[in-house]
């Protein structure tokens, strides 16, 4: 594999920033490891960090690169900072950053990515999470699957438990979804991007999620998991014991892979 620090400048942002970037490699004689590379354009699998985290969490806190070696398949790992992956009212465009400008750009640097939508994931711990399955159901196009692990899956409800919980927090939430606006209904719930997705006919991405049954962000994904089964929206959802932490994505993120390459 290779593992690629990039620097570049995004028009949506108006802003230099950063990604890591693995991409597959053949390789024979590298010791414990063994690369594979597919015939034609490979798939891609774009990793969405969480609230404290950056471009970099991925490969410090997982064996992502060991784990996609022999799967001939490339990992796109973008920064966007605490931004919940959302246009913000700060006038920060991270939902159309990594929605649409992003993946032109990894196509760009990176023509042997497939254009294919059908290759293409987005998934994510967290807010990287509700990020994932923003970027797949909103319109875009880009991204045929989604998968959300310990994912802020009811950002109604993640609002609503911070405004309890930390008051202090309030000014950055405004920031980012604007002051007194009701977050159920509105375009960053991912309920209602999924039921206009299923109102308008279009093709349904694949949906994936897991939540361990310690982790504080349990209900709220067994509310989302019922709310999508009642629109008749298919979700492999899965439930373990486990918390919000890596030790548990570290493995989910394996069971991610294959469930997304199992199609």
């Amino acid at each position: 594999m290779a593992l690629l620090q990039v620097d570049f400048f995004s028009e949506v942002l108006g802003m230099c920033t950063q990604m890591s970037v693995i991409l597959p490699q053949r390789t024979r004689r590298q010791i414990g490891m063994t690369g594979a590379v597919r015939e034609g354009k490979y798939p891609a699998v774009f990793l969405l960090h969480g609230m404290t985290d950056d471009h970099t969490i991925w490969c410090r806190r997982t064996s992502i690169e060991r784990y996609v070696s022999e799967l001939g398949i490339a990992v796109v790992m973008p920064e966007v900072h605490l931004g919940w992956y959302t246009d913000t009212k700060y006038g920060m465009r991270y939902q159309t950053y990594i929605s649409r400008e992003l993946p032109g750009i990894c196509r760009e640097f990176f023509p042997n990515i497939s254009e294919r939508k059908e290759d293409i994931l987005a998934a994510g711990v967290s807010m990287g999470g509700y990020g994932a399955w923003k970027a797949a159901l909103d319109g875009s196009e880009n991204f045929g699957a989604a998968a959300a692990l310990s994912g802020a899956l009811d950002i109604a409800a993640a609002r609503q438990r911070h405004r309890e919980e930390e008051p202090d927090s309030q000014m950055l939430w405004d920031g980012i979804f604007g002051s007194g606006v009701p977050m159920r209904g509105s375009d960053n719930d991912l309920w209602e991007l999924a039921r206009r997705r299923k109102v308008s006919k279009k093709d349904m991405p694949r949906l994936y999620a897991w939540c361990g049954r310690q982790d504080f962000l349990y209900e709220d994904n067994i509310r989302t998991w019922e709310y999508m089964k009642r629109l008749g929206i298919e979700v492999t959802a899965k439930e373990s014991e486990g918390n919000h932490s890596w030790d548990c994505w570290d493995v989910q993120i394996r069971d991610v892979l294959r469930w997304w390459l199992d199609r």
